[in-house]
């Protein structure tokens, strides 16, 4: 499997920057994709979201693009819709070109140098590195310097990062996932409940510390606004925008069964869903599938994170070519 890629006229790029720890990641359908949104965080930071609305006169889009460096990080979409541009993908209008870009970000600036965030010229690049090929996971793109478990702060979290996967419903029809996990909440592997990544019960332990007892035991939720779950759903079903918009919400029950506790006043959690195809399938049996793919998603995004600035991830210390 690819992950996301996996869809036809879906290509995925990333830029790293892992001195400062932060970075974007650049979703294209260059023939236009229709889209869909569902909203649960209440600490969200995005940009052009509305075109994703039914009531919304663009029927399409053409690039979702997700970001590090809090809501600066929206930056990077305007790259991504230069790129665009230049490269003719877009609605017309006389002799301009216009990309429907859409954009969500998480907060990143308390790991790694916060006066560094994702930049125009870093969506470009970016968009520019985009392919077909499987969607590189762990600490790349939006997920550089993203985490988990931070109801005791960073001193006691652990890494994050993207993952991505994909769950075939035939040999027709596929719907994937991509997530960015920067969670105030711990992950639990959804097919046995244990408790895989999160927040630790000292600096210096490996003991998970089960944030939801902790916040019933004390009252306490952490830092608020720090935080934030991306993801993207899509598949090569035909929908309509209404069908997106459920299919975005169906596939939400992904995060509910992964992360402990999710949608709170501190996570900015979101869910794209983009379809790409002509593809027959019934959206409720599509909803089914996509909250199976970001759920798997989501158990790999902190499976595949390294150990970065000072935060331990599963996978280790961050191995790099050369």
């Amino acid at each position: 499997m690819k992950g996301l890629t996996d869809i036809p006229g879906i290509r995925v790029g990333h830029v790293s920057d892992y001195e400062a720890l932060t970075g974007c990641t650049a979703i294209l359908f260059e023939a236009g994709a229709v889209g869909g949104i569902d909203v649960r965080g209440a600490a969200t930071g995005t940009e052009d979201i509305d075109v994703l609305r039914p009531s919304h006169i663009a029927d399409r889009v053409h690039a979702v693009v997700l970001a590090g460096g809090s809501a600066f990080g929206l930056e990077a979409a305007s790259g991504v819709r230069r790129f665009l541009e230049h490269h003719g993908v877009g609605f017309r209008f006389g002799g301009a070109v216009v990309p429907i870009v859409t954009s969500a970000i998480l907060f990143d600036l308390g790991l790694g140098k916060s006066h560094v965030r994702p930049t125009r010229e870093m969506g470009e690049a970016a968009a520019a590195a985009a392919t077909v090929d499987a969607v590189h996971e762990g600490a790349v793109g939006a997920g550089t310097g993203a985490t988990v478990g931070k109801i005791f702060g960073m001193k006691q979290a652990m890494k994050s990062g993207i993952g991505s996967t994909t769950v075939n419903l035939d040999d027709r029809v596929r719907v994937a996932a991509l997530v960015a996990v920067n969670a105030l909440g711990d992950v639990r592997d959804p097919q046995t409940g244990k408790l895989i990544a999160g927040a630790r019960r000292a600096p210096a332990s490996d003991e998970l510390a089960n944030t939801e007892l902790e916040m019933k035991r004390s009252a306490r939720t952490g830092r608020m606004g720090e935080n934030t779950t991306l993801a993207v759903v899509a598949t090569n079903a035909r929908l309509s925008k209404v069908g997106a918009n459920r299919l975005a919400q169906l596939a939400s029950l992904g995060m509910a069964r992964t992360i402990f506790p999710v949608n709170t006043n501190g996570d900015g959690d979101l869910c794209f869903a983009l379809s790409v195809g002509e593809e027959r399938a019934d959206v409720d049996v599509l909803g089914v599938a996509a909250a199976e793919a970001l759920a798997q998603a989501i158990v790999r995004a902190v499976k595949l994170a390294p150990t970065l600035g000072g935060v331990p991830g599963l996978a280790g210390p961050l191995k790099t070519n050369g």
